[in-house]
């Protein structure tokens, strides 16, 4: 079966709010094993939202509509879903009662416009509403079917749950599971990690059942994600199908990758350091905290992190830290800051950052000039010279999940 989804408001398109909805709802289709090839929004103007109504139901068998069924006049999906049926508006009195004792329930009067709330499409099923006023919608047109929600958020998806999808997974009758899984990788660029993977991109051809397709997601200073999606008969099929061209990618593209999912450049490194009951110490410059921030959101990192000496002035890199005479933008001082982090803090692993957000230059390096150094058990400490792109603000992002990279990489190294 095929589904679209249709977002109404005008407020979407002026970008007021972001629509949080379509993209639940996709998820929850994808997690049904639904298909859903189109996301539209419309404004709250009838005659659009009829003419989006008709598109989508000449290209797909159920529209799912998120919007436009509050009490004001600008909320005319109803309007527009009575006319593509070709049926009139008939006041549904259970469904005018059970919004009047909301009001009740609350010791206020109902005003006249929530009446509207009660109009129902001649044919239509209603969707009892359990947390507001607005009602859902089951319209079935032929073969084909619209449903209609309310576009508040929660609302929304207590009928998806309780409703739509199970309509949706009755009229589809038997169907797959589509299930995704997210390779996380730092280091590469769009394009470079395009022509890695043309080969495979173009060996799995468009996504048959069972045959997993793969896409590009650039997340900023998350990183590039490649997405594998596949349909399959069940979810263990589709998992083997996953695991299967995970190992591909992986092997494809070799320590580029550093997660799975819900994985951050933070916990892996995390994970690294518990491996070897390892703690960690920082010595950070231009990012000013940024690193342990990141750092402390992972759950249990107090395991694994002992603390960061924001050594942003000179001086104080000099006085605490203990860094020689000269560029403080430089190899050599990245170096001294990451062993004087371990030794200050009493870490085995000593990670560093210094270098120019900008926008003037220092020590004759231009922004975005960073430097990330490592100090590691038994080995020497190193620095690795950055280039990261952007403003200030994001030289230091960049610069933080660039250095955190780094002592990834480095402890993989140890493997």
């Amino acid at each position: 079966m095929r589904t679209e989804i249709l977002a109404v408001g005008t407020e979407l398109l002026l970008g007021q709010i972001v629509d949080t909805n379509s993209a639940h709802i996709g998820e929850q289709l994808a997690a049904s094993g639904l298909d859903c090839h189109f996301q539209t929004s419309v404004g709250d103007n009838i005659g659009r939202i009829v003419l989006a109504l008709r598109t989508a139901l000449a290209r797909s068998d159920a529209v799912i509509v998120c919007g436009g069924l509050g009490p004001t006049q600008d909320d005319i999906t109803r309007e527009a879903i009575a006319e593509v049926m070709n049926v009139p508006l008939r006041r549904d009195p259970e469904v005018l009662e059970r919004v009047r004792e909301i009001f009740t329930s609350r010791r206020r009067e109902m005003p006249a416009n929530n009446g509207r709330q009660a109009d129902v499409p001649e044919g239509a099923t209603v969707i009892p509403q359990t947390m507001g006023t607005a009602p859902g919608l089951i319209c079935p047109l032929g073969s084909k079917v619209i449903y209609a929600m309310p576009g508040v958020p929660y609302e929304m998806h207590d009928m998806l749950q309780r409703a739509v999808l199970p309509d949706l997974r009755a009229r589809a009758g038997e169907v797959a599971v589509i299930a995704s899984r997210t390779l996380r990788t730092w280091g590469l660029s769009e394009s470079g990690l395009a022509e890695i993977l043309a080969a495979r991109i173009e060996l799995l051809g468009d996504g048959t059942t069972g045959v997993p397709t793969i896409a590009f997601l650039a997340s900023g200073i998350e990183g590039l994600k490649v997405r594998l999606t596949v349909k399959a008969p069940d979810e263990t099929r589709a998992a083997a199908a996953l695991d299967a061209e995970a190992a591909e990618i992986r092997a494809l593209l070799g320590r580029a990758v550093f997660g799975v999912d819900t994985d951050t450049m933070e916990s892996v490194v995390g994970e690294l350091l518990a491996e070897r009951e390892w703690a960690i110490g920082l010595a950070e410059s231009l990012t000013g905290g940024l690193v342990a921030s990141r750092i402390v959101s992972v759950p249990g990192a107090s395991a694994w992190f002992r603390g960061s000496i924001v050594s942003y002035a000179t001086e104080v890199k000099r006085s605490l830290l203990g860094v020689s005479e000269g560029p403080v933008v430089s190899e050599s001082a990245a170096r001294e800051m990451a062993a004087a982090a371990a030794r200050v803090l009493g870490a085995d692993v000593g990670l560093s950052i210094t270098g120019v957000a900008g926008p003037t230059t220092q020590d004759d390096q231009p922004p975005g000039t960073v430097f990330a150094g490592v100090a590691l058990p038994g080995k020497e400490p190193e620095a690795v010279e950055l280039r990261v792109p952007g403003d200030r603000d994001r030289i230091r992002q960049m610069a933080t999940i660039s250095a955190l990279d780094v002592v990834r990489r480095r402890l993989l190294d140890l493997v």
